[in-house]
């Protein structure tokens, strides 16, 4: 088994370092136009964080069980070098956008992410905020164990990407220069992401890299001040609400359907899908919208 660091493990006294920093120039500068802090809302984030990590210990034995017997039976190998880890983060952050907007817009996988999405203030305990149900993204990085990626490499690679993804949850950083901003998801780039107005929903899904979002049609640039939040709120802080919020209505909107086409499309479609009202009827009897949160 190659021997690499727990990158997640040696970052957190920097992850709390930076914490602190930024609550204290939050407190020293305070800009009355961005979120800020809410001491409520920061316990529920780092809360969420600490209990994603016993969570992700036991949904590790599932995944870990599958990706090493597709290790074992491809005949492929990639070897461990110095020049081939760059490269398998870079395949590693290449399905981390189609992970992550798939977890955008197939409902389902959405009552998972939107955990991440749930506080209306964006800092750096938002990035700790974190679900409790990540059991469905393995199957997007099952090509790369196929293809002879080690899944500890694989591992290594995503903590990598979720350790850089930590720093880019700030107001407190502006525009960086433009050739970083092209390339890089910048804290600019994931305001948009975290934002609820229209033109800012579902863009910019890039984890190291924004060029994926340029290649492919889901670059939003930072215009106006971002919203953060779903587009329906949740009122609580309850870490458990938090986290089964979004399973809770898909159970409600699955029991009132009425068609087995329509249970399908509350739980497989996108978030606030409804089904086409009857051809001839009324739009004041149409279908109501489901209670999924964007």
């Amino acid at each position: 088994m190659p021997n690499l660091p727990d990158v997640v493990l040696w970052s957190i006294p920097a992850f709390v370092l930076l914490t602190v920093v930024e609550i204290v120039t939050v407190r020293l500068h305070p800009d009355e136009e961005q979120a800020g802090y809410e001491t409520k809302d920061a316990a529920t984030s780092v809360t969420m964080g600490i209990g994603s990590l016993g969570f992700d210990l036991l949904w590790k034995i599932p995944i870990v069980a599958v990706y090493t017997l597709a290790y074992e039976l491809t005949p492929l190998r990639v070897p461990v070098l110095w020049w081939t880890v760059p490269l398998v983060l870079l395949a590693q952050d290449f399905f981390y956008y189609w992970s992550h907007r798939g977890h955008h817009v197939i409902r389902i996988l959405w009552a998972c992410h939107v955990v991440h999405h749930s506080s209306r203030r964006f800092n750096l305990t938002t990035a700790l905020r974190q679900p409790w149900t990540s059991l469905t993204s393995w199957p997007f990085y099952l090509p790369l164990i196929l293809l002879g990626v080690h899944p500890a490499v694989l591992a290594f690679c995503s903590s990598v990407n979720l350790v850089y993804q930590f720093g880019i949850h700030t107001e407190r950083i502006g525009r960086l220069p433009r050739p970083v901003e092209f390339l890089f998801n910048t804290p600019s780039h994931h305001r948009v992401h975290h934002a609820s107005q229209g033109g800012y929903l579902d863009r910019n899904f890039g984890g190291i890299l924004i060029v994926w979002d340029r290649l492919f049609g889901s670059f939003a640039a930072e215009t106006v001040r971002p919203v953060y939040g779903l587009t329906k709120n949740i009122e609580t802080y309850n870490p458990l609400r938090v986290a089964t919020h979004e399973y809770a209505a898909i159970a409600r909107d699955v029991r009132a359907a009425t068609t087995w086409r329509e249970r399908a499309g509350r739980v497989f479609r996108g978030p606030g899908w409804s089904p086409e009202p009857p051809a001839g009827t009324a739009p004041a009897t149409a279908t109501p919208a489901p209670e999924a949160t964007r």
